[in-house]
């Protein structure tokens, strides 16, 4: 299937599209024969007749009721099923309720369950270049990303390596630019980091590990019980909405900004020959939804940050940025991980190199559209 043609219409637009063909009731049929340019399969034809009802098996990395993530994927669950007229299910399960919160991924490719909603970075044990279709410290931003997944050849990567598992992933949301983390005493200098035992993933985990930080693998619901009973010393998470939902800053005041996950991908991943299974259809009313999903989760997070930063005042936060010599050794530390790990897995340089040369067109555009008219209206 050819990603970058099903999307050319944008994902808001499409989701508008497919989401107006419903009734009050939802049980309109939706025409997909009118939108040839949306192929989703080999086939030319798209049957109006009523759909078998479908049932799938979601397991997420996030507790019940889990605020923009795990809410987001409930909401997505009702679009579904409203959109499909009732004939197709997805059935959420929280963390733990069905699987462990890091084993989705196995569960998935094996069919134990039909899909998960998580990070591609909790599986880069896996495959290192999983990590990457997350995104990199100092790379792409949310906005940056989303369009190299869609435009830049990233989503084609992403499916052929995840394929390889039997696995078929979707953009699943976006966290937008993340916080550096929360830290029990202040981080004045590269010094300060030797030692520290912290929650975080992926490549930002890589890099701190570089600076002497000890890096810990915790799913969400362990993460403020480890900080607390001081089985860690620091913990990143996501941002202001969500740091404040878990309680960081009752035991860990020191809040810095980020550069290691400018804008990170999640992913709504299925089992490779439950999606083959599935009728054009309900394949196209899982992919415009899960478009939906992605960019409405990105703009509930700025939405919800805004708010979350202002209740912060009054709560002892120490907000601040990480020293220089920090951000210096943090950038020569990730050149060295990217071209270690780029010779050692090809799936990581194939991927990377890619997406650094997307980045490098891209930069300029952002550097001379978003980025002068920050520095414009800020200055």
């Amino acid at each position: 299937m050819d990603r970058r043609t099903f999307m050319t219409a944008g994902a808001t637009a499409s989701a508008a599209l497919l989401l107006s063909g419903c009734n009050e009731s939802g049980r309109q049929a939706i025409d997909y024969s009118k939108h040839p340019s949306q192929e989703l399969s080999s086939s030319d034809e798209y049957s109006s007749a009523p759909h078998k009802k479908v049932t799938l098996r979601l397991a997420t990395s996030w507790p019940a009721g889990f605020p923009i993530m795990g809410t987001g994927i409930e909401r997505f669950a009702e679009r579904v099923k409203a959109a499909s007229g009732g004939s197709l299910i997805i059935k959420v399960y929280p963390k733990e309720t069905l699987v462990p919160a890091l084993a989705v991924f196995d569960a998935a490719s094996t069919g134990e369950i039909d899909a998960f909603h998580s990070g591609p970075y909790y599986w880069k044990g896996k495959n290192s270049a999983f990590a990457l279709f997350s995104g990199t410290p100092f790379g792409l931003t949310a906005e940056e990303i989303s369009s190299w997944m869609l435009f830049g050849g990233g989503m084609e990567l992403w499916r052929d390596m995840y394929g390889k598992h039997n696995l078929y992933p979707l953009l699943g949301g976006n966290t937008n630019v993340q916080m550096g983390g929360w830290f029990r005493k202040p981080i004045r200098s590269l010094e300060d980091l030797k030692g520290l035992k912290m929650r975080v993933p992926g490549i930002g985990g890589e890099v701190f590990s570089r600076l002497g930080v000890n890096p810990v693998l915790l799913a969400a619901g362990d993460i403020y019980p480890s900080l607390e009973r001081g089985m860690i010393d620091a913990t990143e998470w996501v941002g202001p909405a969500l740091d404040l939902q878990m309680g960081f800053h009752k035991v860990a005041k020191y809040y810095y900004s980020g550069w290691h996950e400018p804008g990170s991908v999640l992913e709504l991943t299925f089992n490779k020959q439950v999606w083959e299974s599935l009728s054009p259809q309900h394949q196209a009313i899982l992919q415009i939804a899960s478009e939906e999903m992605s960019n409405r989760m990105a703009l509930e997070f700025h939405s919800a940050n805004i708010k979350a930063l202002k209740e912060m005042d009054g709560l002892g936060v120490k907000i601040a940025s990480f020293p220089d010599d920090v951000n210096r050794a943090a950038k020569k530390a990730l050149d060295a991980y990217l071209s270690e790990e780029s010779a050692r897995n090809p799936d990581f340089k194939r991927v990377f190199s890619n997406m650094q040369s997307y980045l490098a067109e891209s930069r300029a555009w952002s550097n001379i559209g978003l980025g002068a008219f920050l520095n414009v209206r800020e200055g």
